[in-house]
C-alpha cells in the first residue's frame, strides 16, 4: 500500500538537587555544567530555551552529586500520558487562558451554525489563496479516516517557512481547521482550568507519532522521521524491496547513549511500560535492539496500572501505552473513547495512596495535521545522526525545528492551580524532569538543556510539603465526553472569500 502507515507499530496486532528543603532547586532557565554554545543552531535554540550556555550529552544536572540521587523526594512517582495527534489549538484553543484562538463576535454571529465562538484562523484552500477554509466547531467526537495528516512531507508543507498556511492545502485537507470545545471534552477542560497548562509545548520534530515518540524515550529520533520505507537488511538498502516495519525501525540507528529506561535500570530506579498491546503497541519497544535492560517486571498489562495505583505500588517511573486502535484520539477514532481513559487514569491516581507523591504529565505525541497558529521555532539538533527520509523527500531543517504546539498538562498535589506556563517544551523536557529528579546523565544535547517541569510547580508549597492539591473529589470534574458522530466535514458554508 505504498509508505507504512505509522498506526502500524503502535496499534501492531491488537528539579531540584538533593535536599530541597535547603532550597537549592533547578528550575527553568538554570544551568549546570555548561560551555559557550559553538554553532548558530546552538545558540539560536538555547535562546528560545531561555537559557546562554550549553550542556553537554552524559553530563549531570548536578555535577557535584552522584548519579541516581533523589534530588526531589516530595514526588516519588512520575506518570506520563502521551496520547495522539492534536495540536494545542484544535483542543485547547478555546481554553481560557493561554495563547490560543483570537475571537471575533461578529463573526460568531455570522457563522453561529459552524463557528459559534468567531474563531478568525482560516487557511488557504489553494495557493491563489482567493478562497479560505473558516475554522469550525468539529461536528461531533468522532473524526475523519486517513485526515488529517502529518507525515514528514505534509508537516513541512503546513509550516510553509514559517507562514502556518499550509494545512488545507497540505495532504491534511480542510479538517485541519477543525476544533473541539469543552461540550465535546468536558473532562479534558475541566481538568486544564484546574491544573496548570503550557501553551509553548511544542512536539519534538516536524513528522509523525514514531519518530516523536523516540524523542520521548531517547531524546532523538536516530534518523526516522516518518515511518520511512526502507528494505529488509542493510545491503538492499537502495533496492528498493518492499519494506518489513518492524525490521524497518531495528535498522535506524539505535541512540549511542541508549533510552531513559536504560539510565532507570542502571542505577536501579523501578519502570514499567503498562501497555495495552505488547510489543507492537508498546512506546518503550521503538528501539527494539536496545533492550538489554528490560526485564519482565517492566511490561505489564495496561489494566494492572489501575491496580497498581489502588494498591500503592506504582513504580517511580510509569509510561502508559493505551489501546492505540480506539483510546489515543488519533483519527479516525472517537475523542471521547480517548478522554474516558484519560479520566479514569486520573481517577485512580486522586484514590490513590500514592497521589500525594505523584506527578502526571499529559500531552500528545505531535499535532495530527490539524491546525496551529504558532510556529515551531528553532531546536537544538540532538546528536550526529542526520535524519533519512524517502526517496524524493527533502531533509528539509532536519531535526533542527521543533513540530506543532501540542496540549499538555501537569496533574500533582503541588501543581500550581490553574497555572499557565509559557516556556519552551518538548518531549524531552519530561526525560529533563526524570534526570533532574534522579540526577542522571543526559542523553543529547535535546534533553540535557530541555526545560524540566518545575515551571508547573508550587515551588513553595513542595518545600513546604503543603499540597495545593492535598486531597481532590473526582466527582468536582465534569465526566468524561458522550459519543457525538460527526456530521459533514467541513461544514457546509465553512469555505469562502478571505474576510
Amino acid at each position: 500500500m505504498g509508505r507504512f502507515n505509522r498506526r502500524i507499530f503502535l496499534r501492531g496486532a491488537g528539579a531540584v538537587a538533593a535536599g530541597v528543603a535547603a532550597g537549592r532547586l533547578l528550575t527553568e532557565g538554570s544551568d549546570t555544567a555548561l560551555e559557550v554554545p559553538r554553532t548558530a543552531n546552538q545558540q539560536a535554540a538555547l535562546a528560545v530555551l531561555g537559557r546562554s550556555t550549553l550542556r553537554q550529552p552524559d553530563s549531570l544536572p548536578f555535577p557535584d552529586l552522584p548519579p541516581g540521587t533523589d534530588t526531589l523526594p516530595q514526588i516519588q512517582q512520575i506518570v506520563v500520558l502521551m496520547l495522539e495527534n492534536h495540536s494545542y489549538d484544535n483542543i485547547f484553543g478555546l481554553l481560557d487562558r493561554g495563547d490560543g484562538y483570537t475571537l471575533d463576535k461578529g463573526l460568531a454571529a455570522s457563522q453561529s451554525a459552524w463557528n459559534p465562538y468567531g474563531v478568525t484562523a482560516t487557511n488557504p484552500l489553494s495557493a491563489s489563496g482567493n478562497t479560505v477554509q473558516y475554522s469550525f466547531l468539529m461536528p461531533g467526537t468522532t473524526q475523519l479516516d486517513s485526515q488529517p495528516s502529518q507525515e514528514w512531507e505534509a508537516s513541512h508543507v503546513q509550516y510553509a517557512g514559517g507562514a502556518n498556511d499550509g494545512f488545507v492545502i497540505s495532504a491534511s485537507g480542510p479538517v485541519a481547521m477543525g476544533y473541539f470545545d469543552s461540550s465535546l471534552l468536558p473532562f479534558t477542560y475541566g481538568l486544564a482550568e484546574r491544573f496548570p497548562v503550557a501553551d509553548r509545548w511544542f512536539c519534538s520534530m516536524l513528522g509523525q507519532t514514531d519518530p516523536n515518540r523516540r524523542f520521548l524515550i531517547a531524546a532523538t529520533a536516530a534518523g526516522m522521521t516518518d515511518d520511512i520505507e526502507v528494505p529488509d537488511n542493510v545491503a538492499s538498502f537502495s533496492s528498493g524491496i518492499p519494506v518489513n516495519p518492524l525490521v524497518q525501525d531495528a535498522l535506524l540507528a539505535t541512540p549511542t547513549n541508549g533510552t531513559i529506561f536504560d539510565r532507570l535500570s542502571a542505577y536501579g530506579i523501578s519502570w514499567c511500560d503498562y501497555t495495552a498491546s505488547y510489543p507492537t503497541g508498546t512506546t518503550s519497544e521503538l528501539f527494539p535492539l536496545d533492550d538489554a535492560a528490560v526485564t519482565q517486571v517492566n511490561y505489564q498489562a495496561v489494566d494492572n496500572f489501575f491496580s497498581d495505583s489502588a494498591a500503592g505500588s506504582l513504580p517511580a517511573f510509569t509510561l502508559l501505552d493505551p489501546d492505540y486502535s480506539t483510546q489515543s484520539q488519533e483519527n479516525p477514532q472517537d475523542v471521547s473513547v480517548g478522554e474516558a481513559f484519560l479520566h479514569d487514569v486520573v481517577k485512580a491516581l486522586f484514590a490513590s495512596p500514592q497521589w500525594r507523591t505523584t506527578l502526571l504529565v499529559v500531552t500528545y505525541d505531535e499535532h495530527g495535521g490539524y491546525y496551529d497558529h504558532v510556529p515551531p521555532p528553532v531546536a537544538l539538533v540532538p546528536d550526529s545522526i542526520p535524519p533519512v527520509v524517502a526517496s524524493g523527500e527533502s531533509t528539509y531543517d532536519g531535526y533542527a525545528r521543533y513540530g506543532f504546539r501540542v496540549p499538555t498538562l501537569v496533574v500533582s498535589p503541588f501543581a500550581i492551580p490553574g497555572g499557565l506556563t509559557h516556556a519552551v517544551y518538548d518531549q524531552t523536557s519530561i526525560l529533563a524532569m526524570v534526570e533532574s529528579k534522579w540526577n542522571l546523565p543526559a542523553m543529547t544535547y535535546r534533553d540535557a538543556n530541555a526545560n524540566d517541569l518545575t515551571g508547573f510547580l508550587d515551588m513553595a508549597a513542595l518545600q513546604a510539603k503543603q499540597p495545593t492539591f492535598a486531597e481532590v473529589d473526582i466527582s468536582s470534574f465534569a465526566g468524561s465526553g458522550s459519543s457525538q458522530p460527526h456530521g459533514p466535514i467541513p461544514p457546509a458554508g465553512s469555505q469562502g472569500p478571505p474576510a
